[in-house]
């Protein structure tokens, strides 16, 4: 099946209903005070950019981009729906995103992430794209139930 990747302006009831699950899941996964996902208004500020991985009219898939200065940029709230686990969705959105850092010269990627048992598909695909174990950016905060990871682009 093919993918179809678009820039989305989170106003398609299947986006918010992705949206609505994977702040769902977060919250499942992490203390309420570590939960640095962001909701469908935090989603819509002017220094996030976000695309949706659609298939038969569907979202399957999210992602978003934060563009934290000149050089750097943070992803944000990737998700992919669990019926279409292991299909290449999360990957593509993944490679979507660098494709897009690099065209707009960033020069690296940031992203803050839940740790336990939960997020580790996800973190295996980060770490198979090349991000590396690293320190807090931005306003956070190490804790034991975040982690860090960056990839130089």
């Amino acid at each position: 099946m093919s993918l179809d990747i678009r820039q989305d302006d989170l106003s398609h009831p299947s986006t918010r209903a992705l949206l609505a699950f994977h702040l769902q899941g977060m919250q499942a996964n992490s203390p309420a005070d570590a939960v640095f996902a962001l909701d469908l208004s935090g989603l819509q500020q002017p220094d996030i950019t976000v695309w949706t991985a659609w298939r038969d009219g569907e979202a399957i898939g999210v992602v978003a981009l934060r563009r934290l200065d000149d050089r750097q940029g943070e992803l944000k709230s990737m998700r992919t729906h669990p019926d279409h686990l292991r299909q290449g969705v999360a990957a593509g959105l993944l490679e979507h995103v660098i494709a897009h850092a690099r065209t707009v010269g960033l020069t690296r990627l940031s992203l803050e992430t839940g740790s336990g048992a939960a997020f580790e598909p996800a973190l295996a695909l980060y770490r198979r794209r090349g991000f590396a174990n690293g320190g807090a950016f931005g306003a956070y905060e190490a804790s034991a139930f975040n982690q860090f990871l960056h990839l130089d682009l």
